[in-house]
């Protein structure tokens, strides 16, 4: 991500963020999330990460429906950040980091699981986002991409800086492909947001 769109887009979460769970995460996201669950494979004692994690719903109930779980939230807006932290849930085992998804401060293989729900649609380059998530994630681990869906020539819409853009199933799957990550399912929870399942062979 280039510096001028990763500042904008960066200011413009952060002006967000101090209503973001009233919009957002009141029904809907938790909705998401709990449908999301139902398609969730982990091991025991698992390190995972929360890409695009906002203001943590999500880290906090996977924390919740998994005890031995281990997460980190990443994000690059401080705002989302700094409630993430004041409404973590799970201080002992969950950690949240700023930081791009384009350049993950984090090691090969690091994670057991990677979580991106609803902040794909802003990457501007999403097959580098992939090729990170491919490269923190463990030989046998799972990425689960939540968004909504888009078709094959469906452009982007100029509602945030650099706009935001859909995806196909099809786009989905050639992504991961590219990067040795195999598409295992694409399942839709709720209206147009589809998760796609990826295994890292």
């Amino acid at each position: 991500m280039t510096k001028d769109i990763s500042t904008k887009k960066q200011k413009f979460f952060d002006r967000w963020a101090p209503n973001y769970d009233l919009i957002f995460t009141t029904i809907f996201y938790q909705a998401i999330h709990k449908r999301l669950l139902e398609y969730v494979q982990l091991p025991e004692h698992p390190n995972i990460l929360d890409l695009g994690c906002g203001t943590g719903k999500l880290l906090n109930r996977l924390a919740s429906n998994f005890p031995d779980l281990k997460g980190t939230g990443l994000d690059f807006s401080a705002v989302m950040l700094r409630q993430a932290r004041q409404q973590n849930q799970h201080r002992k085992r969950l950690i949240y980091v700023q930081g791009n998804a384009e350049s993950l401060p984090f090691a090969q293989g690091q994670f057991d699981a990677v979580f991106n729900s609803i902040s794909f649609l802003h990457y501007p380059n999403p097959q580098q986002v992939f090729s990170e998530i491919s490269r923190v994630l463990k030989p046998g681990g799972y990425y689960y991409l939540v968004d909504y869906i888009g078709r094959e020539k469906q452009g982007f819409l100029p509602i945030s800086p650099n706009g935001i853009k859909f995806y196909s199933k099809e786009q989905r799957s050639q992504f991961g492909l590219n990067v040795g990550l195999e598409s295992v399912g694409h399942y839709y929870l709720l209206g147009p947001i589809l998760l796609s399942k990826f295994l890292k062979k």
